[in-house]
């Protein structure tokens, strides 16, 4: 691609930034709280389960204009290839793994497709950055070279800070090239007040012995001996493993080693942290880890149910409303008043109607997701939420399925104090497919 082309899908691509700018019309997106820790209702981190451009406007609406401290987005690298969802069943009582199409890296129009896609992103994402925030873009060879001439147009060269090669030694090898074990961060800045809290790393001493110079501290680990110097911009984080406790089955997870270091670096306790194309999850549970706010968006179905089971604390879902639909879900209910001020509901659940319409399964798992479906459909619930439906105010009971459980409990029992005796509910369910429904629950 030559500079002209470069220059014009630039100039389309702010001109279209700017008209969604001054359009800037509110998008209608309900509102979910989900209750993780049992405390709080009132929570400031937020997930966006919808286009990023959608999430975007609707933060600035929100008055979320220049309070972003940190951007970090993982976006796709042009790769034209597809990518599967690996997720485990139970079948005839074993564990069937199913693979199905969870999002794809393809361009009908090709590359400048691809660039304009990126270039009116990172243009609103600006918006959102604080005067001391940080702009982390998560790349690869197919596009860096030319991410990196976009970023310095929309925010000055002045400002790039640094280009972080993340390096690993996970995958294959070639005989007709050198092997790619890498992939790039470019680093752009706001301002030139800018948040950085320098990290420091170990340098391992020669021949892994203790120096003893004098005014040097030294460190010894299982290798040997090392001083702390300051972090430099080659990172050896290695890859999420097969075999890692950090996996979720999601294909291009990142490590939380990566995302530490970036969030500790490019933000404070009282940060909000954004990530647009959230995927798996990884930024937002180490923002919570570290007591940062977050903000995450994905349109992926199942991103969004990844993200959910890795989250810990409360958080507001924001989603396009789904309608409600009760021959979805079968079950009986049972319901024993305790006082004025409590009763206990027992939920038996009996079935669930798969649709299959959008999916594309080979005929193996075609085969298996049927038999499942007839014998024991309750196996293809992911996710099971039970909340207020007053506006979707929020969810308050939640059953998950697990690697180590392939199947939520058929008898729920749950708590209702006074506040929503008399309030109409709802079941929110998401199979294992990322599928979404409603159903009102019949008391």
């Amino acid at each position: 691609m030559d500079l002209f082309v470069l220059s014009n899908i630039l100039n389309e691509s702010i001109f279209k930034a700017k008209e969604l700018l001054n359009a800037a019309n509110a998008v209608d997106l309900k509102e979910e709280i989900v209750i993780k820790d049992n405390k709080s209702k009132d929570t400031k981190d937020l997930l966006y389960h919808c286009d990023n451009i959608e999430a975007i406007i609707d933060l600035l609406n929100k008055g979320y204009k220049e309070k972003i401290d940190l951007i970090y987005i993982d976006p796709p690298f042009f790769t034209k290839s597809n990518y599967n969802r690996k997720v485990q069943v139970l079948h005839n009582g074993q564990k069937e793994t199913i693979e199905y199409l969870a999002y794809n890296d393809t361009w009908v129009n090709g590359f400048g497709e691809y660039l304009e896609m990126l270039s009116i992103r990172l243009y609103l994402m600006k918006e959102l950055l604080s005067e001391k925030g940080s702009m982390y873009v998560h790349l690869d060879y197919r596009s860096v070279h030319y991410i990196k001439i976009i970023l310095d147009q929309i925010f000055g060269e002045e400002n790039f800070l640094n280009e972080i090669i993340w390096a690993y030694k996970s995958g294959g090898t070639s005989n007709k090239r050198f092997s790619r074990k890498h992939e790039s961060i470019l680093v752009y800045t706001k301002t030139k007040n800018y948040i950085f809290n320098l990290q420091k790393e170990k340098s391992y001493n020669r021949k892994f012995k203790p120096y003893r110079f004098k005014g040097v501290k030294e460190y010894e680990d299982d290798l040997g001996w090392y001083t702390l110097v300051n972090l430099k911009d080659v990172w050896q984080i290695d890859m999420v493993g097969r075999t890692s406790g950090e996996r979720v089955g999601y294909e291009t997870q990142k490590p939380e080693a990566l995302l530490q270091r970036i969030l500790l670096s490019s933000s404070n306790e009282d940060s909000i942290v954004a990530d647009f194309f959230a995927g798996s999850g990884t930024t937002l549970k180490v923002a919570e880890n570290l007591n940062r706010r977050f903000i995450g968006s994905d349109i992926g179905n199942s991103s969004i149910v990844t993200i959910k089971k890795r989250l810990d604390k409360s958080y507001k879902i924001l989603a396009p409303t789904e309608n409600i639909d009760n021959e979805l879900l079968g079950y009986k209910i049972n319901i024993k008043n305790l006082d004025s001020d409590f009763q206990i509901v027992e939920l038996i659940l009996e079935k669930y109607k798969l649709d299959l319409g959008n999916f594309k399964l080979n005929k193996k798992y075609t085969d298996i997701i049927n038999h499942i479906s007839n014998e024991d459909s309750l196996a293809l619930i992911d996710y099971l939420g039970i909340g207020v439906l007053e506006d979707y105010q929020f969810i308050f009971f939640e059953e998950y399925r697990s690697l180590n459980r392939l199947k939520i409990d058929t008898v729920l029992s749950f708590k209702l104090s006074s506040e929503f005796i008399d309030k109409q509910l709802y079941i929110k369910i998401v199979d294992i497919f990322g599928n979404t429904a409603y159903s009102l629950l019949e008391r």
